[in-house]
């Protein structure tokens, strides 16, 4: 195994459910932070970030495009509205097949992949890309009720982080401070959000 710092790495985003889990925990992520920590600690060869767009969410393309030309793959497309057995309409939001082609077709040419997502979904993504010689690590949280993260995927993942301990590298240092300044040392809380992402996550 290659030392860190030589591994070939890719970073996968989900982007909503990334959204929701820092919602869900009360911090801010830089992305440019995110950005450069896994650039010191590896050699990071693509990161990608995945989302899905409605025609009226105009607000989510400034961070698109901040994304875009910083250093990201953005992958995007329009959600799909159906209507369930139950006769309610609902509204498809992931992108689990897309980003499971992109890994699967860099596979060959990366040593660890590092998915941000707590999407059981991902199981199996994340056995076949072992299958194949890849390193995955898996980013969420069990910090909430229920945790964000689904068992089988923190299972099956070769290394499990939670994100709260990437705070300190990749949360927005105003959000760190407002932090430090309202709680005692080792507690987390911030009232801002990722950016303008939809956080109605839905299947």
């Amino acid at each position: 195994m290659k030392p860190p710092h030589l591994e070939k790495t890719a970073l996968f985003i989900d982007g909503p459910n990334l959204y929701a889990t820092g919602k869900s925990l009360g911090f801010d992520i830089d992305f440019k932070r995110l950005l450069r920590a896994f650039q010191s600690q590896s050699d990071l060869t693509r990161a990608f970030y995945y989302t899905t767009v409605t025609q009226d969410q105009s607000s989510i393309w400034p961070l698109i495009d901040w994304l875009d030309y910083n250093g990201y793959t953005v992958i995007t497309k329009a959600t799909k509205e159906f209507v369930d057995e139950t006769g309610r309409r609902k509204v498809k939001r992931n992108m689990d097949i897309e980003l499971a082609v992109n890994a699967m077709e860099l596979a060959d040419q990366i040593d660890h992949m590092v998915l941000f997502s707590g999407d059981g979904d991902f199981s199996a993504l994340v056995k076949a890309m072992q299958r194949r010689g890849v390193r995955v690590t898996v980013v969420s949280t069990m910090s909430t009720h229920p945790p964000m993260i689904a068992d089988q995927l923190r299972r099956q993942a070769d290394v499990f982080l939670d994100i709260i301990e990437l705070q300190p590298t990749i949360g927005r240092d105003t959000t760190m401070q407002a932090a430090r300044e309202r709680r005692p040392a080792g507690r987390i809380s911030s009232n801002a959000h990722v950016g303008a992402v939809d956080d109605k996550i839905k299947d």
